[in-house]
């Protein structure tokens, strides 16, 4: 039996107190443009003609750096005139503004939206529901309503969504050939990367991106070209409204955001509007069965929580959903990413 000097303050509880840290860290150079400025310079700079470039204190700037650098997400180099810093490949790839995988966007949902639901986790765990009241003064009962407060925070959000299917969205689609399903529907396809990645995977499919109609607007004057003919829009909310047929519906975290007997109302819509011989993907990060993990997974769950109505689930637990709507041939695919695909067939 160990001594207890081997308790005395685990890494692991350092490394977990420290996780808030970590991640404002990367927010606040994102914030201020640290990636965007060095990328741009195409030359390592100073700490000093960063902070002039970004109007930020010199003292405040190099330590902002420094952390940088402990995170890997900065290089240094020392010379004679002292600590010259430039971006390291990830930072490049995927914190710069005018990256195509850049993450920009979702990076600041999380440090201006979710962070700020997150400091009422206490409350959500002791009340069971999301906690948008307290944070941002809007009603709990209406998730979205919340998310989409504002246009600023409505395309935000559509951003932040965009920059994850830029890196998550192929996997997803490729988990199963898609290729017999021609027409297809996105419900709740927001800004349309899922969409675009669809098309580019799959050229002989059309897709029509079913969502509210102020998302729609957004969606087609920031997000989606007019030369993108195989992408239409389709406005409406597809809990009340009526669903078009098609061949294939993608749900990407939809279901999600919603209890089950919400999930089931949405699921037997879909299947009374599928072809026969249709089917629908569900885009979802997947728990363990046992809900042991994954750790990122459990995470997103408590999100859930604070921010929306529902949950993560297991693929037994979508299964179930989907067989209680009536789809079958259920197959699951993990793909070893973030997100993980169902497919159930009608």
């Amino acid at each position: 039996m160990g001594s207890t000097e081997d308790l005395d303050y685990p890494q692991i509880i350092v490394q977990y107190s420290n996780g808030f840290l970590v991640s404002k860290v990367m927010f606040t150079a994102c914030e201020l443009g640290v990636f965007d400025l060095l990328l741009e310079s195409g030359k390592p700079l100073s700490s000093d003609a960063i902070a002039t470039y970004l109007g930020a204190s010199s003292m405040g700037m190099k330590r902002l750096l420094d952390a940088c650098v402990g995170l890997k997400l900065l290089a240094v180099e020392m010379t004679k005139e002292g600590a010259l810093y430039r971006n390291t490949e990830i930072s490049n790839i995927y914190l710069t503004k005018s990256s195509p995988k850049s993450q920009y966007h979702i990076m600041m949902y999380y440090s201006n939206t979710v962070y700020l639901c997150w400091q009422y986790l206490a409350d959500a765990v002791r009340e069971g529901r999301n906690q948008y009241d307290k944070v941002f003064g809007v009603s709990s009962n209406d998730p979205f309503g919340a998310m989409y407060r504002s246009d600023e925070e409505m395309l935000k959000f559509m951003a932040g969504q965009n920059s994850v299917w830029s890196i998550c969205g192929r996997d997803v689609l490729a988990a199963f050939d898609l290729s017999p399903f021609t027409q297809i529907y996105d419900l709740g396809g927001g800004g349309g990367a899922l969409a675009q990645e669809c098309v580019s995977l799959y050229p002989n499919s059309t897709v029509t991106i079913y969502d509210l109609p102020k998302v729609v607007q957004v969606a087609k004057e920031q997000f989606v070209s007019p030369e993108e003919h195989q992408i239409t829009f389709h406005e409406g909310d597809f809990f009340n409204d009526t669903i078009p047929e098609a061949e294939l519906y993608i749900l990407s975290k939809i279901l999600h955001d919603w209890d089950d007997d919400k999930c089931k109302q949405l699921l037997a819509k879909v299947y009374k509007a599928c072809k026969p011989g249709g089917g629908v993907l569900l885009v979802e990060s997947l728990l363990n069965e046992d809900k042991s993990g994954p750790v990122e997974t459990q995470l997103y769950s408590m999100n859930m929580l604070v921010q929306t109505e529902g949950k993560e689930r297991t693929a037994a637990e979508y299964s179930k959903l989907l067989e209680a709507a009536g789809f079958g041939v259920i197959q699951v695919k993990r793909t070893g990413k973030l997100y993980d695909a169902v497919l159930g067939r009608k």
